[in-house]
């Protein structure tokens, strides 16, 4: 090496290694005190209905999606709720306000301690901390969003009902979800990206590799969001918004590094950590890692082994289940022959291996655009296989009395669907009021939705589900289960020997009297089967 490229690198490595403690310029420090009020504000829960969920959890008879709720939460200042200026702006009007709020309270921070004379040479220490709870806010957030992928039940692989639609009955967000839910693999694979993003974001020595890792894989995620409205572009932005103020610090560094092709030396501000403070970061740092890696990828498990998220939990009747024609279909005793144009005649049904029954006429239905995601415990508003569903699809939940061979159908589509997901301010049909409050009893008791059918046949629900699974949150929502609610309802008999030929007779959800031959038929997809099915039937 000459002593000129030793000299210029001598002088590289002088400009690339900066001492952290130097003083910061004017504009570093307003734009510090912007950034911190702003990243605190959607760092922390906004809702106090997540502070009561928070404080009322069970932790001796967790749910996975108690774990998730911690993870998952609203954020930033909501002064105008979620619009302003008359637009919720695609989801993103709570971001300008907080921004609004930030840049004000940032000039407004700086004016006083000019004023007072009190202003600081550097904000070195701030700035760790504000960073420290950047990192775990987005380290959490991502690992519980990703385990809902590494054991895939977001994208669940679709229903008999949902292979029986047309192509053309689907909306663009469905067939989103569904194109990554025919190949498990590779949500697996997402998952596994996000979780390992995680958690780097929960060292300091591996926050860069976390924040590129964060950032180009929510990136990603955003783009097809838009692209196919998937509906979560918000909750995806807000991950790569967190992953790009991690990476400010280091873009520098990387430009010198891989564009410059310099000698970098990445130093980094450092508090002091010596005795107590020591074991304190430890120890917090071990706590998060044994709950939001470790038992939260247990809960995930048992989800999805025995309860998965968006499926229905509970079995349905073995000597039903499979696809059917419908050979003959009579109302109020008058038969109506098969014509694709009709559209009171049933053309085909299914039965899930699920509690779920699905019959298709030719009468168009009002649309779920949500993602049928959320917080629902209860098999009845757990809609994926009503979500994104056009077509004349009708989609029942039932009850079976096989003593009786009775069905009791309640519709899965709600005119008027709740929030779906309580914790992040968007909230949740099937997330119940008493996960809020103090009563903790494990006991389903209340629930009565009315007189329509025998309480011995709904009342046993919450507990047919492997007792692995069971949980406080899933008991709370159970012995809450809503009365007077406005939905479909059928009482069909049913009649079988073998499965083959099911007769079903008795109120439709107009109060016709109906008789429906259905017979089995096997139906080849052009999907294998998945080999990696979530629940247990």
């Amino acid at each position: 090496m000459s002593v000129i490229e030793t000299v210029l690198q001598q002088d590289a490595r002088t400009t690339t290694a900066p001492n952290p403690v130097d003083a910061w310029k004017p504009w570093h420090k307003v734009l510090f005190r912007i950034a911190f009020i702003f990243f605190i504000a959607i760092c922390i829960p906004n809702s106090t209905e997540w502070y009561k969920l928070v404080l009322n959890i069970d932790w001796t008879h967790l749910h996975y999606r108690d774990l998730y709720d911690i993870a998952r939460f609203g954020s930033g200042i909501n002064l105008f709720g979620d619009s302003i200026f008359g637009s919720n702006l695609l989801g993103y009007a709570n971001w300008i306000t907080t921004a609004i709020i930030a840049i004000a309270g940032g000039f407004l921070w700086t004016a006083i301690v000019q004023w007072r004379k009190t202003e600081r040479e550097e904000y070195n220490v701030m700035y760790y901390w504000l960073r420290a709870i950047v990192r775990y806010r987005a380290g959490i957030g991502i690992i519980g969003f990703g385990f809902t992928k590494l054991l895939p039940v977001q994208m669940p692989y679709p229903s008999l009902g949902i292979l029986n639609t047309n192509f053309g009955d689907l909306t663009a967000q469905k067939i989103y979800w569904l194109s990554v839910g025919i190949v498990p693999w590779y949500q697996i694979f997402a998952g596994v990206v996000e979780i390992t993003a995680g958690s780097l974001l929960l060292f300091r020595k591996t926050t860069t590799l976390g924040a590129i890792l964060l950032f180009a894989a929510l990136g990603d995620i955003v783009y097809v969001n838009f692209a196919y409205d998937g509906g979560v572009h918000v909750y995806s932005s807000y991950f790569v918004l967190l992953a790009a103020f991690l990476l400010v610090n280091d873009l520098p560094k990387l430009y010198n590094l891989l564009i410059l092709e310099r000698y970098t030396v990445p130093v980094n501000f450092y508090p002091d950590f010596s005795g107590w403070k020591k074991y304190t970061r430890f120890g917090i740092k071990a706590a998060t890692l044994f709950v939001f890696l470790g038992w939260f990828f247990y809960l995930q498990l048992i989800n999805f082994l025995y309860d998965p998220y968006k499926q229905p939990s509970v079995a349905g009747e073995k000597e039903l289940r499979g696809n059917y024609t419908v050979t003959e279909f009579r109302l109020n005793n008058q038969v109506i022959p098969y014509s694709p144009l009709d559209s009171v005649r049933w053309q085909e049904a299914t039965f899930e291996d699920w509690t779920t029954f699905t019959f298709r006429v030719n009468r168009p239905v009002f649309l779920d655009l949500s993602n049928g995601g959320g917080d629902p415990q209860r098999d009845l508003n757990r809609t994926f296989e009503v979500a994104g569903v056009g077509g004349g699809q009708r989609v029942f939940h039932y009850y079976a009395d096989p003593k009786n061979h009775v069905l009791y159908l309640q519709d899965k589509f709600k005119a008027n669907p709740e929030r779906r997901n309580r914790a992040a301010g968007v909230g949740g049909d099937g997330g119940t009021a008493r996960n809020l409050k103090t009563d903790s009893s494990l006991a389903a008791t209340a629930a009565l939705p009315d007189n329509w059918i025998p309480k011995e046949i709904w009342q046993d629900e919450v507990n047919r589900i492997d007792p692995r699974a069971a949980s406080t949150r899933r008991n709370r929502e159970f012995a809450t289960a809503k009365n007077n609610e406005k939905r479909n309802r059928m009482i069909l008999q049913y009649d079988t020997k073998d499965g083959n030929r099911i007769i079903l007779h008795g109120i439709n959800e107009n109060k016709d009297s109906i008789y429906v031959v259905l017979d089995k038929v096997q139906r080849k997809y052009a999907l294998s089967e998945s080999s990696l099915k979530a629940g247990k039937y």
